[in-house]
């Protein structure tokens, strides 16, 4: 997976659609998901005819930052956070819902993925730590380049660092927060640090308008020389699904009036340290 800055620079030069990135991203995370358990949700039809649109804001001319990442977001709920908005109003293309751990499960720890509980893309037997689980295995095993986390008591720093990825917690009050206490704080995981700097760039207010391109970031992730952690998972070939043509189709921006598998039936499995822990 290049990293976020990359890929946005490609898109924008017109020499890769954003539909095949996203297909591509689609392509590993079916590979990887049996064993990993980073996802909740996957929104794979979504998520193509949003990049569909991406590519047509760019065909008009549009300068989009963050042209056609794939981002993962924490939780079911993560499209209504502010800063998940404002990375799909820069061009990003949510693919899925990240892990989180559910009722009873301890949020230093697992994250529980639609298959099961969440591993740690280095050693399967290893937690990915908690509670931003999903995000931190999603990027660790290079599914996607950029997932968002909350922090309240590590949630973002803690599964970071066991899973060897680049974990940003904003400043406490910088950013708009659902919690009510004032503990929980936005952030986001990557595998570059140029990565996190255009996602600070892109939620802290700027207009996605006038944002500059970011600078590309060295070719392999930061102390790490082979291939990326969680890709011999599932033993099957994570190239992308062929998805060279996609219809034509009108595309409403993601979290607009309904969000992608959104179920009002169910609670939200939100850890309680975001909100709840010092």
């Amino acid at each position: 997976m290049p990293s976020a800055v990359v890929i946005a620079a490609a898109v924008r030069a017109g020499d890769v659609r954003a539909v095949d990135v996203v297909a591509e991203c689609l392509g590993r995370i079916v590979a990887a998901e049996p064993a990993l358990c980073a996802f909740a949700e996957v929104w794979a039809e979504d998520a193509l005819r949003w990049a569909a649109d991406v590519d047509r804001r760019v065909a008009a001319g549009e300068p989009l930052p963050l042209a056609g990442v794939p981002i993962g977001v924490k939780g079911r709920s993560g499209l209504r956070a502010a800063p998940a908005r404002a990375l799909v109003a820069a061009g990003c293309v949510p693919v899925g819902a990240t892990s989180v751990p559910g009722r009873g499960t301890p949020w230093q720890t697992w994250g529980l993925g639609a298959g099961g509980r969440t591993v740690n893309p280095w050693r399967p037997d290893r937690t990915p730590g908690g509670s931003s689980a999903g995000s931190a295995a999603a990027v660790a095993a290079g599914l996607v380049p950029m997932a968002t986390g909350t922090d309240g008591a590590g949630s973002v720093r803690i599964p970071a660092a066991w899973c060897g990825v680049l974990g940003l917690k904003i400043t406490n009050g910088r950013l708009p927060t659902a919690d009510r206490t004032g503990l929980a704080a936005p952030g986001v995981l990557t595998r570059y640090a140029a990565d996190a700097a255009a996602y600070w760039h892109c939620v802290r207010g700027e207009d996605p308008q006038r944002a500059e391109p970011f600078t590309a970031p060295p070719t392999t992730a930061l102390g790490q020389d082979g291939s990326p952690p969680g890709e011999n998972l599932s033993g099957q070939d994570g190239s992308p699904p062929g998805e060279k043509t996609l219809r034509d189709r009108d595309a409403s921006p993601p979290g607009e009036n309904t969000l992608p598998g959104e179920d009002t039936s169910r609670a939200e499995s939100n850890p309680p340290a975001d909100s709840t822990l010092p």
